[in-house]
């Protein structure tokens, strides 16, 4: 483990080294400048510059874009961005928006409620590349009685509409309604003119670098104390650490053994908290080896998730039985699925596994490449070939994922088990977009191709539940329904770090699930020399 540590420190001070040059803009430069690694980590990567594409890197996005409503900075309610107050219909069939008043484009235009109508719009576009589609489904129209008003009404109730709202960033109708809804996800506006309502204004994209903003003198909320941010791009997190240390950035995601070499600092500080993300095995509804329960419950006995939670996370993670840990919505009775290789052993023989496949290798496909994760999928690939299921790790990157797991016509072979993260808060909501059989590509990020009627059914009548009191015991229902039938292999809920520099003040920097959004009012964020 010292070894390996060693070699990782001095692969992340070489990349350090060789990323060190910043050709920032001359009028930038000179200015006072925050510089961070605000997409490092699993889901942030170059390119990933679509909102309505995007499912993580949101505390980057939202310097420059904004939602109309985002969760405060303890991530406990939901509160006003681009809306200024909001009223919900008793039968939460419709959502009435007042608007920021004062609220203009990078460009000089007014936000209004005719911009609210065209996101919403594109975003339940599948043709648009959107990854809300399915999770806006429900909107049956958006109504603009005047500029500052924007009412949604739906045709059934939907309990995750706000948690959706607060990752739908709001785009400008005057700029992108003339380009073709089918050419819209990767157009080159995204990465190089697109603009926002944030306090941050965007400057440039250095491929594969960094992408500057400068600040935003004419926003609403005053202007930045800073004149400029600028997001670097690093392979790997302890390419991210070494930059911190140098003072190349001054926040970044880390993981946790970085975490702990800045930990006494008193140059840095370090935030650590719940990342509201279950890494999952992902079991592919159309891989012909996981279609018997008994085989999916078996690879839940094989892994000894307390041993990796110990060894590799150093406790800072929670086991999952199924895709929430918080104990008010796991339901007394549901199965741990306690370490028992014997009892794997025995299901897979019932399942007739040698004849199903046997010890033909399975490919294990993730996005997740750091040494941690790496040493994850190795403890669990052990684990799993001491029972006879021999899986062999894949790991690529973010951009090699998607694409393989939302191809329009995917090759299950390609991947017929994931290792994954999604996040379950703080709106339980969050993981219909993942396990519904409504949300399969196109319309949502069902990537395994889950089709499991009891879970769905459990996850809609959750979603159409009006009364807030009975919410919790619906995603009860949920669990257990996962639980039984286990169409993930839920693992465990680890903790996220940060590392921010003390010159940094008033800089809100959360382990939010998908890197937020949340309240992070980056004009007030400031640096000292």
């Amino acid at each position: 483990m010292a070894n390996r540590l060693r070699m990782s420190r001095i692969v992340a001070l070489s990349l350090g080294a060789a990323l060190s040059c910043l050709a920032l803009s001359p009028a930038v430069a000179q200015k006072s400048i925050i510089t961070g690694g605000f997409d490092v980590g699993p889901g942030g990567f170059p390119g990933n510059f679509n909102p309505m594409a995007a499912s993580a890197g949101f505390t980057w996005l939202s310097t420059y874009y904004e939602p109309l409503v985002v969760y405060d900075a303890k991530l406990e309610r939901v509160v006003g961005a681009l809306a200024t107050g909001w009223q919900v219909a008793p039968d939460k069939l419709s959502y009435t928006f007042k608007l920021a008043p004062d609220a203009k484009w990078h460009d000089g235009k007014p936000f209004t409620s005719a911009d609210v109508k065209f996101t919403i719009g594109l975003a339940k576009d599948t043709k648009a590349g959107s990854v809300f589609a399915a999770r806006l489904a429900a909107v049956k129209e958006v109504e603009t009685p005047d500029a500052q008003t924007a009412v949604i009404r739906l045709s059934q109730a939907n309990a995750g509409l706000m948690d959706t709202l607060t990752k739908l960033m709001m785009l400008p109708a005057h700029q992108l309604s003339a380009i073709p809804v089918d050419a819209i996800a990767k157009h080159e506006w995204w990465s190089k003119t697109p603009v926002g309502t944030g306090p941050f204004k965007f400057v440039k994209y250095e491929t594969d670098q960094y992408v500057e903003l400068a600040a935003n003198a004419d926003y609403r909320g005053g202007k930045p104390k800073v004149d400029g941010l600028v997001n670097r791009y690093f392979k790997t997190t302890a390419s991210a650490a070494a930059a911190l240390k140098s003072g190349e950035v001054q926040v970044s995601y880390v993981e946790a053994d970085d975490a702990k070499t800045f930990a006494g600092n008193p140059q840095f500080r370090v935030v650590e908290g719940d990342s509201y993300v279950v890494n999952y095995l992902g079991f592919n509804g159309d891989a012909p080896m996981f279609k018997d329960v008994r085989v999916r419950k078996a690879v839940m006995h094989a892994i000894d998730r307390n041993a990796i939670i110990a060894s590799l996370f150093g406790g800072a993670a929670k086991a999952a039985s199924c895709a929430y840990v918080a104990d008010h919505l796991v339901p007394a009775g549901v199965d741990p699925y306690a370490y028992s290789p014997d009892k794997a052993r025995a299901l897979l023989k019932e399942a007739g596994w040698d004849q199903i496949n046997g010890a033909k290798p399975i490919t294990l496909l993730s996005y997740y490449t750091s040494p941690q994760q790496v040493n994850i999928m190795a403890a669990m690939q052990a684990m799993l070939a001491q029972v006879g299921i021999n899986v062999v790790p894949k790991a690529v990157d973010v951009p090699t994922y998607n694409g393989t797991v939302y191809a329009p016509q995917p090759d299950w072979t390609q991947y017929p088990v994931v290792y994954a993260g999604i996040q379950i808060g703080p709106d339980p909501s969050g993981i219909n977009v993942a396990l519904n059989e409504k949300q399969i590509p196109p319309a949502g990020g069902n990537v395994a191709r889950v089709r499991d009627a009891a879970v769905t059914a459990a996850l809609d009548a959750a979603l159409a539940e009006v009364d807030d009191n009975k919410l919790a015991s619906r995603y009860q229902d949920v669990c257990k329904a996962m639980n039984a039938s286990v169409p993930w292999g839920s693992m465990w809920v680890a903790k996220r770090y940060g590392v921010v520099s003390t010159k940094l003040k008033d800089m809100v920097w959360l382990p939010a699930p998908a890197g937020g959004p949340y309240d992070q009012k980056a004009q007030n964020w400031s640096i000292t020399p």
